[in-house]
């Protein structure tokens, strides 16, 4: 059984103005998405600033997540690191607190070579009982996990069931489904790229692992049931009304823009961590802009 299916967000972590969790605000998000239909949390991912959280920071975040859900969907923890030990520790401790799965980068920094990977995750895995979601994103970590590497380590680790696909190369993707395909191996794909929902749905993808969610739970959610339910016109439709605010929750870098429009939403959301400073006033004016097109109440 997968580990969810549909729109997971990729959820944010709402901070005070002295840099500390804002506890109370994060609540109210989770409350809120799992209201409007979202299908899992990911939390301490790339979105919810983990590269800025202490060790046992990062753990506090995960365990409030998990225990103020309570099971009502599936909470996927972020736990990779560039260090295997570390990555070992927080997907120990992720699992003793009780997330559902964890979602694991790849080595960022020192990166690592295919065998490094193969090397790296099944540590990881073999540490844990829950299943492992690995996640590739190139274009922040420097290292990209092949086709072949995914496959394999899906096929020959027992609890590593599935990938994030961030990468934004359907020809890449598309490979490693056809090897999955040929080999008979099961790869839980989920999107990394809010544009690139249904195209990933097509390919046999499960759903999307979304900034996208933090806004417009209902709609992306909606999205992905549409394709499920046959209707693959509705989801191509709604898949390109959605590319304006996708631009603009990524013309800087993440989480810069998703957190100032939940801020625009009525969340005490706007405090970042150096070194991610303000969105920009000229940026700010375009997710604005894709906010009231998109048809969300944006307060001033």
């Amino acid at each position: 059984m997968a580990v969810f299916k549909g729109a997971g967000v990729a959820i944010a972590t709402p901070m005070k103005k002295d840099l500390s969790v804002n506890y109370d605000e994060f609540a109210r998000l989770i409350d809120d998405q799992i209201e409007q239909g979202t299908d899992a949390i990911i939390v301490c991912g790339t979105t919810g600033e983990s590269a800025t959280m202490t060790e046992a920071e990062h753990v506090e975040v995960i365990r409030f997540c998990v225990e103020h859900v309570r099971h009502r969907v599936p909470v996927i923890a972020g736990a990779g690191s560039n260090a295997t030990d570390t990555a070992i520790y927080l997907s120990q401790e992720a699992e003793k607190i009780g997330a559902d799965a964890i979602l694991s980068v790849t080595p960022y920094y020192n990166k690592a070579t295919q065998n490094g990977l193969i090397a790296h995750f099944t540590a990881i895995a073999e540490a844990v009982k829950i299943p492992v979601i690995l996640y590739n994103v190139p274009s922040r970590t420097g290292c990209n996990v092949l086709p072949e590497t995914t496959v394999a380590l899906c096929r020959d680790v027992r609890n590593i069931v599935g990938i994030k696909d961030a990468t934004g190369n359907l020809a890449q993707t598309t490979k490693m489904m056809s090897l999955a395909q040929a080999q008979g191996v099961q790869v839980e794909l989920y999107s990394g790229e809010d544009g690139l929902i249904v195209p990933i749905l097509s390919l046999g993808g499960l759903g999307v692992i979304s900034v996208l969610s933090n806004v417009a739970p209902r709609q992306t959610h909606e999205i992905c049931a549409k394709f499920f339910s046959g209707d693959t016109a509705g989801a191509r439709k709604m898949q390109l009304e959605a590319q304006p605010l996708v631009d603009a929750l990524f013309c800087e870098v993440n989480p810069i823009p998703v957190k100032r429009a939940l801020s625009l939403l009525g969340y005490d959301c706007d405090v970042l961590r150096l070194p991610l400073t303000r969105i920009s006033s000229e940026h700010e004016a375009q997710l604005v802009q894709a906010m009231k097109d998109y048809g969300l109440e944006v307060r001033s």
